[in-house]
């Protein structure tokens, strides 16, 4: 089973977000989305300053075998981009909930929050698709 840890919040298309004290929110894929792609060797994620909106696309993961939408599940601007997957979008592969984290939002709405998955919740998602 993939590592579905328990701080964050998910959506169905296998993106996290995981909010901080300050009330920004860090998103990156899933442990199970990074393994579905096999080994990561690029990452396109928006601009900072540019919003995103929760459930549709942010950007791009493309591994050796496929490229995959990447999907925000926030609203929000874009106020950090992680540039070491630049020169390392393995860390994708590696650590999925931290060092391969791919970009921080300043939420519009905290309570959008609300309507994401918790881990057990996305947990029988998994299972579900598997």
């Amino acid at each position: 089973m993939s590592d579905i840890p328990a701080d964050v919040k998910y959506i169905e298309t296998h993106q996290w977000v995981r909010l901080a004290e300050d009330g920004t929110g860090t998103v990156g894929i899933t442990d199970y989305a990074q393994e579905k792609l096999g080994d990561v060797v690029y990452i396109g994620v928006p601009d900072i300053g540019a919003m995103v909106t929760g459930g549709e696309e942010a950007g791009v993961a493309e591994s050796v075998k496929s490229a995959s939408d990447v999907f925000s599940p926030v609203t929000g601007e874009v106020l950090e981009v992680n540039e070491s997957l630049e020169d390392e979008p393995e860390k994708v592969n590696e650590d999925p909930y931290g060092d391969g984290w791919l970009f921080k939002v300043r939420l519009a709405d905290p309570g959008e929050l609300d309507s994401l998955m918790d881990a057990e919740t996305y947990a029988a998602h998994v299972a579900a698709e598997e």
